[in-house]
Parts: C-alpha cells; sequence; structure tokens
C-alpha cells in the first residue's frame, strides 16, 4: 500500500489497495442493500461491471449483521472490500449502540474484509485488527481547517486517510483535490453533493487511492455519486491520467448538459488525454467568482477550457474581463467560452456563429449574403440576443418580434434594427424566421409560438434542440418551408469551443451523433 509512483510534477502517486494487481486509483461500487443476500448479489454483480472494489455499507442492514453473517457476506470475495459501518454522527445509518457498532466492524474485518473503515474520532484502542482507512465526514460543509484534518488524519496509524465533505460549489472540489496532493499517505479526498462531481471524477487523474461509485441509480450511498457506467463511460474512467487535461462545463442546472458526454466522445475519437466535467454552480456572480478565483489559484490541475451556460455568461465576460473577449462577445454582454491559457483567460461567445452557420449551411450561402436578407426574430432574451448581434454584425435586416414589445424596442435600439409585437408576425415581409424563445422545449412539446407560418417565410430555423424537431418546424414542413433544427447549432458551439481549446480540428460527426443518441434515449 505505501509504493508511489510519481507524477509529472514530481507528487508521489499512491497506487493501488492490494499488494497484486497495484492500480492507480481504484473505482469503488458502494453496497446499500438493507439485507445481507442482496448485498451479497450486489458485490457480485459490481465485480462483474468492472468494480475494482466495493464498498459493503454494513450500517444500512437490517437486521444488524453478526458474525456468521458477516462471514457468508465476505466469504470468497472476488474484489477488494471496504467493510463501513457508518455512525449517525457522520452521516450513517447504524440503528445500534457504539459498541454493537464496533462489534460489527471487528466481526467484518475477522471475516475477511480487505479494510475497515474506522471514524476519526474512534480511539485508536478501540479500533478493529486489521488494515484500517481512518474517515473523517463532514455533512454540513467544507470546514474551514481542512488542511489541519488532513494532517491529523496523516498523522493517525491508519493505512489510508479518507475525508469527505459536502461541496457548497465546486470550489470544494477543488480543495478536496488539493488534500490529494498534500497527504503523505494514500487518500481518498472527495466533496459530496452534485457541485462536487470533479473531485468524484478527477480523483484517477491526482492519484486518490479510490473514488466511489454506485451500482445502478438509486443505489448511491451518499449525494452526488455517478454510477459505475457513467464513470466508465461517460467520463472514460479507465483513460484518466495524471497527465490528462480538465475542461467542463458551469451552469445551474447542470446535471442534464449534454455537453460531458459530447466533449468526452470527442476527445475519444481524437485520441485526445482529456476529461471534461460538469460544474454546477449556484446563480450569482459571487458564487462564478468564488470558483474561478480557487480554479485560476490552482495550476495545477491542467484545467484548459469551460463552457458556460445559464445563467452566468454575463458572469463569465465580467470575470474574464471585456478586453480578453472577441468584439461581438462584448456587444451581446456574455461569454458562453473560456479558455485558459499561459497568459491569461479568453472569452468568446460561439452562440451566434453557431447559430449563423447552421442557417448559412442549410441556404447554401455564405454569412455575406445575409446582407441582402431580412430576418424576422421571435424573442428578445439572450438567445436572440446573440443571434441578432451576429446578423447585424452581417448587415443583414432584423425585426424583433417579441410579446413584450418594450423588450424588442430594447434590442432593436441597441442593434439597430426594427421590432414589433409578437402579433405582428403574420405580417412580416422577411423570408427567413428564427425563433429564439423556449416555447416548444422539452418537455412542453406540444406548444408552439406561432399558430401558422407567415406567407413570406421561406425558411425556419428553431433554436431549440430538444427535441430536434419541434411542433413550429412540423408547421414549416407542411408549409414548404426549408427548415433547420437548433441541434445543429448546438452541435456548432460545441464544435468552435472543441477548436478554440485544442487548436484542432473537431470530429463533428461524432460530436452530432451523441447528440442525436442522447436526445433520441430521452
Amino acid at each position: 500500500m505505501g509504493q508511489a509512483r510519481r507524477t509529472g510534477d514530481g507528487r508521489a502517486c499512491h497506487r493501488g489497495m492490494t499488494t497484486s494487481d497495484r492500480k492507480a486509483t481504484r473505482l469503488i461500487c458502494s453496497l446499500t442493500a438493507s439485507d445481507a443476500k442482496s448485498m451479497r448479489a450486489d458485490m457480485l454483480a459490481a465485480a462483474k461491471a468492472g468494480a475494482d472494489a466495493v464498498e459493503c455499507r454494513l450500517d444500512y442492514l437490517r437486521p444488524i449483521p453478526d458474525a456468521v453473517a458477516l462471514k457468508a457476506l465476505l466469504a470468497g470475495h472476488r474484489v477488494d472490500v471496504i467493510a463501513t459501518c457508518r455512525a449517525p454522527r457522520q452521516g450513517g445509518q447504524f440503528a445500534g449502540s457504539e459498541s454493537q457498532r464496533l462489534d460489527v466492524l471487528r466481526h467484518a474485518a475477522k471475516a475477511g474484509a480487505t479494510f475497515v473503515d474506522v471514524e476519526d474520532d474512534v480511539p485508536v484502542a478501540d479500533w478493529p485488527k486489521g488494515r484500517v482507512i481512518c474517515s473523517f465526514h463532514d455533512m454540513a460543509g467544507r470546514p474551514d481547517d481542512l488542511g489541519s484534518i488532513a494532517r491529523r488524519l496523516d498523522a493517525s496509524p491508519a493505512e489510508v486517510n479518507k475525508l469527505a465533505v459536502v461541496a457548497g460549489g465546486p470550489e470544494d472540489a477543488l480543495a478536496a483535490l488539493e488534500v490529494l496532493r498534500a497527504c503523505r499517505k494514500p487518500t481518498i479526498a472527495l466533496a459530496m453533493g452534485e457541485a462536487g462531481a470533479a473531485s468524484r471524477i478527477l480523483a484517477r487523474k491526482f492519484c486518490a487511492v479510490g473514488t466511489f461509485a454506485s451500482l445502478h441509480p438509486g443505489a448511491e450511498s451518499a449525494a452526488g455519486q455517478f454510477t459505475l457506467q457513467e464513470m466508465r463511460e461517460l467520463v472514460r474512467w479507465d483513460s484518466l491520467s495524471p497527465a490528462t487535461s480538465v475542461y467542463g462545463v458551469i451552469g445551474c442546472p447542470v446535471a442534464h448538459s449534454m455537453s460531458p458526454a459530447i466533449h468526452n466522445a470527442a476527445f475519444t475519437a481524437a485520441g485526445l488525454d482529456a476529461v471534461y466535467v460538469p460544474l454546477l454552480i449556484q446563480p450569482g456572480e459571487g458564487h462564478f467568482r468564488r470558483f474561478m478565483d480557487a480554479l485560476v489559484a490552482r495550476p495545477w490541475l491542467d484545467w484548459r477550457g469551460l463552457s458556460v451556460t445559464i445563467p452566468h455568461k454575463e458572469n463569465a465576460l465580467a470575470y474574464v474581463g471585456a478586453g480578453n473577449c472577441d468584439g461581438l462577445a462584448r456587444q451581446i454582454g456574455a461569454v458562453n467560452t473560456i479558455t485558459l491559457r499561459p497568459d491569461g483567460l479568453r472569452g468568446d461567445n460561439t452562440d451566434y456563429s453557431a447559430a449563423l452557420e447552421a442557417m448559412c449551411v442549410a441556404m447554401g450561402i455564405r454569412r455575406e449574403a445575409l446582407a441582402a436578407s431580412h430576418l424576422a426574430v421571435l424573442g428578445a432574451g439572450g438567445v436572440a440576443r446573440a443571434i441578432v448581434a451576429g446578423l447585424r454584425h452581417y448587415r443583414a435586416e432584423v425585426t424583433v418580434y417579441n410579446r413584450t414589445v418594450a423588450r424588442a424596442e430594447a434590442l432593436g435600439r441597441e442593434f439597430a434594427c426594427h421590432a414589433a409585437g409578437l402579433a405582428d408576425i403574420a405580417n412580416t415581409t422577411a423570408e427567413i424566421l428564427i425563433h429564439c424563445t423556449p416555447i416548444g422545449m422539452h418537455p412542453k412539446v406540444d406548444a408552439c409560438p406561432l399558430a401558422t407560418i407567415p406567407p413570406q417565410v421561406k425558411v425556419v430555423f428553431d433554436a431549440i434542440y430538444n427535441p430536434p424537431r419541434t411542433r413550429l418546424l412540423e408547421m414549416a414542413e407542411t408549409a414548404g418551408c426549408k427548415t433547420v433544427s437548433g441541434v445543429e447549432m448546438f452541435v456548432n458551439q460545441a464544435v468552435a469551443q472543441y477548436q478554440a481549446w485544442t487548436g484542432r480540428p473537431a470530429p463533428r460527426q461524432v460530436m452530432r451523433d451523441v447528440v442525436l443518441a442522447r436526445l433520441a434515449d430521452r
């Protein structure tokens, strides 16, 4: 267990949990069944699914398991087993007394568990005999003295440290990764909850002893755990290494973002040692700035790029600084792409170019040809703003239609274009119509912003990508119009981000196939 290899920056990288078959970081499946027979079955299923180890959460079992039950549960295990019987004071579910709880761990050690997990507040004299993981859990958040807690664990006689806190934001995940770098002994450090996802995914990059995953959705032992399948397929766990470059998507919500699947598939197709992770940041500039400050202060993370989505695009521009953003991003007032470069941060907005490219490719024209076109834009929100800015940059004639006329007029004044109420769309002279409101988006797929397609319109572009074929597009097809799905815009903006970060051509078709497959699954 004490063996270590060296990472590129000279840090010790502790290897696996057994003296044979040493691996850099173990993918540990937490088992939470309520009876020993089911937990035994799950143990076998986890091994078959590719787990390197399992954590038997004995505090979930009812009734309290005795020595005979534990011997049957742990007999002939195929992978390393961590026996955990977590006390309620550190987030566990054990219903008996403290002496009963420690007896369960002693019986598990005798029954053949590879490790027993013991809380840091248990006196060493009461520890079971065997290989011990000394663990600390804070279910309220990240304590201010995280470093001193890690040093205390490091000084214990346990073979492995484990430190888990509840993440208030993804900056707490970065703090957990810093613990991995600082500890002398083999260590597990993670931030629980959706905001802490990066600490689970990047555990392998920073040579943690292991990270935890569930066997299937609903079987998690702690908030924020991915399933074994997600870890192996979505974030390509087995391909991660200390040299892996890191990217991510900032948003709220972010759990259902398709960006991790798209970019990780692109990295695989291109043979790049890189990973893309979700970053849940609550609304507000303060939350955004706190994470970015933590990220910029840790260059050893090798973080290369960020996608930024609702509600942080304006916060991103403010943080990066207008002088470090492209001209149209400054006009739009929003950034959806941040590139971390040796000389500082760069901000770009790929939304407008993605929309224009989708439309122009479908029409078989160059962007410069838009100068001879009249376009109707439905909506006056963030998406409409980006698209209007792009259209006006290419000198297209634009009329903004919106239910709240004042918002349309404000956008019109800013970009020197026309404005009208949504009811006036029936009389438009525009031949191209671009829909930029959320009407018709999943799950309200039967909704449509228009009752009919205006007679002058020949091309309809819907910025919605879920579903790929909206009611508006169906109606436009029936009217004989050329249609453009928001899928094309979505893929285009991801392609532009990939190319800005890597300097390489993006595997566009791979990325498009992932989007369509994900939408079909949903």
